[in-house]
Formats: C-alpha cells, structure tokens, sequence
C-alpha cells in the first residue's frame, strides 16, 4: 500500500472520530440515545420506522470476545430497545474463548447469526472458506454514511464488504496517577529513551514496580505481547516497514522484528513489572492489572482506551484529584507520531432479513451513541471502556478522559490497524500469541520466537 494512501487513511480516521467527538454547541444533549420520531414516523437517523416492519417474534443470536457485564448489557440493551417493538430479539453473549469457539460452531454447523470479530485477518479467512455472507446494499449504505473508508476497507476481502465496524480502539496509551507522579518527583516522558530512563529510575528506587503487566486471556493468552511488539515496530521501524511485515515482505525471523520482540522482553523484568498473577503469562490482561495500578503497585500500565472500563467501582479520572487515573501517549521514537489502532467488525452467518437488519443498524451512529450511554449508565456514570469512530454521535455520552483518546487519535501522524489482527489468522491469532507466551516465560529467545512464528505463514 502506497504511502500516500496509507496518510490519506490516518487522516480520513482521524476525521472520522473528530466528527464523533464534535457537534452543534447549540444542539442540547439528548437524555433519550433511541432514534426520535419524525411527524411521518420515520426514523430520524434514516432507519426504519418501528411501524414498517414486523419481524413475528424473530430471534437474532451475536456472539464476540467482549465478556465484561457493562458491555454485554449495553449491547443487548441497545439492541432490543430498538428491535424489540419491531417483532425482533436480539441476544449477545461474550465469550472469553471466543477465537476457538466459533471456529468449533462454524465446523460443527451451528454458527450464530452474528459474530464480532476482532481481527480482520480472521474475518478474511472465514470470508474466503464461504462461512460467512457478503453484507446488503443497505447495510453497506450504513456503513459509508457513518464510517469513515479507512475504517471498513480492512474488512472487504476480494471486493465485497463482510464487516460492520461497530467498536474503535486506542492503542499505544500509558495509564498512571499524575499526582503520585509529581508526589515522587516523576515526569511524563515525551519521548522513548525517556520512557525507558523513567522505567530504570523507578525501578532503581524499589518499592512500587514500574509497570504493571498481564496476558493472560484464556485461549487469546498473548495478545497484549503481540500489542507491544506492533508498538514497537511502529517506533522503531515507521509505517511502510509495518505494512510490509503485515504482508509477510518483511519475515518475522527479520532482524527488526527481533528488535521490536526483543524490546518489549528488556522492559518486562522482574525488577520492572508487577505481575498481579505471579508471572505475566498467568497475569489476566484486564481487572487485575487495572486494580494494581489502582492500588498503587505499580506506576505506570500500557493498554488500550477500553482498559479505563476495567478499574474498581468509585475509580476517578482526570479530575486532578490524588489518585485520579490520567493517561499520555506511548511516546515515539523517531518523532513520527504513530498510534496503534483496532476495532470490532460485525459479520453476518447468514442472509436473512432479520440479520442484515441487525447489521444495518449496528452501523449507525445512533447504536453507538445508545451502547455508550448505556455502557455508561451500567458503570453508574464512569467510563465504559467503549469507543466508536461513527460520524454524528452526541458527544456529550463521552466523558473527559474518552475526549483525550479521541485527541490523542486525531493528532496522530499516521495510524495503523492493529498488526496481529490483519494477518492470516493461523499467524495473528495463533503462533504470534503461543511463541510471544513462549518468550514472555523465557521459554525461549526471540531469534527462536521470530523462526516459528515465520514457519507458521501460510504459502
């Protein structure tokens, strides 16, 4: 992919969560995230109207790796307040082993209607073994009114569109404590030599760790390893070198992969990281390393926008306060601004009317708007840990602390899509995850980890 496609991309998904994230200041924010009327009875987001159509008590099943309560609630709760006065229920379940079990509905024949895909490169795939359907011209029509191109094209495989963005991710965002910070005597580094010099510092001085790591995940254990290693590359290396090791032109076995692998395994020492399992490989990625940091066992967690969804019940943010939870930006290396992004895409198992329905609606922006305030409202008013790039949402369901994710995301130099995520799925979600555990545990190098990872590659 030609650098001035890949920059016109960044700019078009910064675009698009900057129109998230804005609005009219003399619009009043509305308490109601359903659809309001029009005096025709139409939709006034341009969906159907509740008396247009009648589903006769239909059933919609989507399944996805979102498991924590105020999401699962908040996708269902948005779903059936819409559809249910149309005849329709809709019922999600997360699932921690997400990535094994739908591959075992799919074999077995007894898939659900609906799932969420976290990567695109699995998602293709499915698409190429003819499992999953290519999406309607409506739902297409959904999707380009709301989502900025950049967004949906990774989720177009040979030509049609199986996919429905339905969640944004940040990337590449450090969470910490700025008044324990300034009480220790610590500053927010700018740039990564500073991250690392802060790091040695802050080990040299005992006490609380620097770091706080997990990645444990079920079947997934070993994504937040691949999580950083993309991190790195993209420090390290730049965009264009990114896009070839995606593509496979540059192997994993390539002496700059090793680099970025062998970075991340220097920073995870038992001096640096505090691991609430006892070894970061049994150490779940979410609750517990949320709750260390809020415990001040460490200093300083590497994570995504959703990770603010997962500390205690009364955590602050933002707010100045003593243990108000901040976040700055991973700094770069080369002063390039890269930032890491990812999402969730919507696909559908088959073509019935009830399930392109579904889909059209999940790429509204008023979808995202409900899940939000509903995900919200489930967390009593904290952050939800939820984000959406869809043009046209209220921003008011957006709380400061998710306005810095959208900043950080559209003062980006350049963005790319989650690395892992777009590869072969026997890669991506599979060896990249098993032989990055294998390093994190010391089982072996990352000279060795690159050399399987790379014998995985499909021909």
């Amino acid at each position: 992919m030609k650098q001035s496609l890949l920059k016109l991309l960044a700019v078009l998904f910064a675009f698009a969560l900057i129109a998230a994230a804005c609005g009219d200041d003399d619009d009043d924010a509305s308490e109601d995230t359903g659809s309001e009327e029009t005096d025709e009875g139409e939709s006034s987001d341009g969906d159907m109207a509740e008396g247009d159509v009648d589903f006769g008590g239909a059933e919609v099943t989507i399944t996805g790796s979102e498991r924590d309560d105020p999401s699962v609630a908040a996708i269902n709760d948005a779903l059936n307040e819409h559809f249910e006065p149309l005849g329709l229920t809709v019922t999600f379940a997360g699932d921690a082993d997400w990535e094994a079990n739908i591959n075992t509905q799919v074999q077995g024949g007894n898939p659900p209607d609906i799932s969420l895909f976290p990567q695109p490169g699995k998602l293709a795939d499915f698409a190429r073994a003819g499992d999953i359907v290519p999406l309607t011209d409506e739902v297409v029509a959904a999707i380009d009114e709301y989502w900025a191109p950049g967004l949906s094209s990774v989720v177009n495989v040979d030509g049609e569109q199986y996919g429905v963005p339905v969640k944004s991710d940040l990337k590449g965002i450090v969470f910490y404590k700025p008044a324990r910070f300034e009480a220790d005597g610590y500053e927010v580094p700018t740039t990564y030599d500073d991250f690392v010099a802060l790091v040695d510092e802050m080990a040299a001085a005992g006490g609380s760790k620097p770091l706080c790591v997990g990645i444990e995940s079920g079947t997934a254990t070993g994504w937040m390893f691949t999580d950083w290693v993309e991190d790195m590359m993209l420090r390290l290396h730049g965009g264009d070198v990114y896009d070839q090791w995606i593509s496979n032109e540059v192997k994993f076995d390539d002496p700059r992969v090793i680099e970025a692998m062998q970075a991340v395994k220097d920073l995870w020492t038992e001096e640096n990281v505090f691991a609430a399992g006892g070894t970061i490989s049994a150490t779940n990625f979410g609750a517990p390393v949320a709750e260390a940091l809020a415990a001040d066992d460490c200093y300083m967690v590497r994570h995504s926008n959703f990770f603010a969804g997962l500390f205690p019940e009364g955590t602050v943010f933002a707010d100045g306060s003593e243990d108000a939870i901040d976040v700055f930006y991973f700094p770069d290396i080369n002063g390039d601004g890269p930032v890491l992004s990812a999402g969730n895409f919507a696909t559908a198992f088959n073509d019935r009317p009830e399930t392109m329905a579904v889909l059209e609606y999940m790429a509204t922006a008023d979808y995202a708007q409900s899940r939000q305030a509903k995900q919200s409202a489930e967390l009593d008013g904290n952050l939800s840990g939820f984000l959406s790039a869809a043009k046209g949402q209220d921003p008011s369901v957006y709380q400061p602390l998710e306005q810095q994710f959208l900043d950080i995301l559209s003062s980006a130099d350049f963005v790319r899509f989650d690395g892992g995520d777009l590869m072969p799925a026997d890669v991506g979600s599979g060896s990249f995850w098993s032989e990055g555990t294998a390093l994190t545990n010391g089982d072996i190098t990352a000279e060795e980890a690159g050399a399987n990872i790379q014998a995985t590659w499909p021909e």
